[in-house]
């Protein structure tokens, strides 16, 4: 049976910028339910800049001027925290600030209102952070823990954890298959007084990963595994690269090497003479429909900076990190380190990410997997499990490897589907062309731009599985057709007093009702019952 799609709740964060110096607007941009939709003022606490102060000055190789404090950093005896090394009590203040600020009020209730309904539909909350402010981007927002005792917020397997932007064009959906076809990439091992990477020690390790057989661990397997297949580039020439992923029909594309960060997302050292641009990679991954970029360096989701003319201070640079200037472009999913990793844990970070997606996780799952790894091997109070961060498309479901055919699946939350013998014949028709029709079968019926769906509707304002037409019966009706919206910019009905919009909403569907998807400029088709 096909696993139904998780419930998202994504949260951005501004600056208020008609208000108040220093405050911030954290609001819910999308949400499982209509009354999710919140919005917050917050201002920012010189004590989470303390504490971010502290953080850097333990932990960080390469300390950013991020909401630098001029207050006196935390001491190692700093008050209101339980006994233990100063590392883990730090590690954990910072979580616990971070999640505090975040949720608040609110957009707390929402959030838990979102878990309930994941609770409810039994699939993870799929929680998307998006940062307006490129000052944001360095903070370890993954580190955020909503109490002592609980999880961080990106090791959870019932809340899978990404970061996101809106500032994108809508997502053509990538082609799911049925092996993980990988495109493993060694850069430029040395630059400047840097000591070599371990770049054929990890490839090997990858590459067994990859392609051994295992026992599946996920049920979703069905004790199927997933054919693998790798191919290798050392220090490739720019056209070497792009005519081998023109021809390889890749869904995984993972670069080792060196970099350095620039305003274009950075430049990826090839080889001794040759670098490509992070905007460059990025036409060619959307080109030849990647699903997936990982890159292991040491700057895949940092920014960079410049000097203000006029005050001299540094200046982040919007959208300047590889990860963030690849989705940007268009890539579904992109996984880069926020500071310096040691090649030891980037092996075994890598290793655990290759068999979760090997299990037919979805790739935030995937990333949870590989994280608690980490931290089991090198300790909450070591930064090391902090340092993947994941990207992901708004519009993207997480999903790398087609599922298994299997049983059908049935419509999430629905708890009265229809049991009786007859359903009423339905079918939907586009009012342009009366040669496209299509019949209700079984009494559901998927619209959206994926090809699974029944209806396949390649508007750029159509989300992925955008609504549902269902026949059912609730405790207090009678059988009739429904037509439940789960996209992103709503569907728009004819009712009595004409085209009315619903997002994350049910309505009923009579004959003759006519529908669009996404905008008042999409096709227009109609429900039609045969009596």
């Amino acid at each position: 049976m096909a696993v139904p799609e998780a419930p998202c709740l994504t949260l951005a964060i501004a600056p208020l910028t008609h208000g108040q110096p220093g405050h911030w607007v954290t609001w819910v941009t999308n949400a499982p339910y209509p009354g999710g939709y919140v919005l917050h003022d917050r201002p920012w606490p010189e004590d989470l800049s303390q504490t971010w102060q502290a953080w850097q000055a333990l932990f960080s190789l390469q300390a950013s001027p991020t909401f630098a404090s001029t207050a006196t950093p935390l001491p190692p005896d700093f008050p209101g925290e339980e006994t233990g090394s100063y590392s883990s009590r730090l590690m954990q203040h910072l979580g616990l600030k971070l999640w505090q600020w975040l949720f608040a009020g609110s957009i707390h209730t929402g959030f838990s209102q979102s878990q309930g309904i994941a609770i409810g539909q039994g699939t993870p909350l799929r929680l998307q952070l998006e940062l307006r402010d490129p000052n944001l981007v360095m903070l370890p927002w993954e580190i955020m823990q909503p109490q002592r005792g609980k999880q961080a917020i990106s090791v959870s397997q019932q809340i899978l954890f990404s970061r996101t932007t809106s500032d994108v064009d809508p997502l053509v959906p990538p082609p799911l298959s049925q092996s993980l076809n990988v495109l493993l990439v060694l850069g430029q091992a040395t630059h400047g007084q840097d000591s070599p990477l371990q770049l054929q020690q990890e490839a090997n390790i990858l590459i067994q990963s990859l392609t051994r057989t295992v026992q599946p661990s996920n049920i979703l397997t069905q004790g199927i595994p997933v054919p693998r297949r790798v191919d290798l580039l050392v220090q490739p020439t720019r056209s070497a690269l792009v005519r081998q992923l023109e021809s390889g029909n890749y869904n995984l594309f993972f670069y080792a090497g060196h970099g350095v960060t620039a305003p274009e997302g950075g430049r990826l050292l090839l080889n001794g003479t040759e670098v490509l641009s992070g905007t460059e990679l990025a036409q060619v991954l959307v080109r030849c429909k990647t699903t997936l970029a990982v890159f292991n360096a040491c700057w895949g989701a940092q920014m960079d900076y410049i000097q203000a003319p006029d005050t001299g201070t540094l200046q982040a640079v919007p959208r300047s990190s590889l990860a963030e200037t690849l989705i940007h472009h268009g890539v579904p999913a992109v996984l880069g380190m926020r500071d310096v990793i040691a090649d030891e844990e980037a092996l075994t970070f890598v290793q655990s990410l290759a068999q979760a997606l090997s299990d037919r996780h979805s790739i935030d799952q995937a990333v949870a997997i590989a994280r608690q790894q980490l931290l089991t091997l090198y300790r909450f109070n070591q930064p090391t499990w902090t340092l993947p961060v994941l990207y992901m498309h708004p519009e993207f479901d997480g999903r790398l490897i087609k599922p298994l055919e299997g049983a059908t699946e049935l419509p999430t939350n629905v708890p009265f589907l229809y049991q009786g013998n007859s359903l009423p014949v339905a079918e939907v028709r586009s009012l342009a062309d009366p040669l496209q029709v299509w019949p209700v079968r079984g009494g559901l019926m998927r619209v959206g731009r994926k090809s699974e769906n029944d209806v396949v509707l390649q508007e750029q304002w159509v989300s992925q599985n955008h609504a549902e037409i269902i026949y059912r019966t609730d405790l207090h009706q009678d059988p009739s057709y429904f037509l439940r919206d789960f996209s992103r910019f709503g569907t728009l009905v004819t009712q009595e007093d004409g085209w009315q919009k619903i997002h994350h909403q049910e309505v009923p569907l009579l004959s003759g009702m006519q529908m669009r998807f996404g905008s008042p400029e999409g096709a227009t088709l109609e429900f039609v019952i045969h009596c």
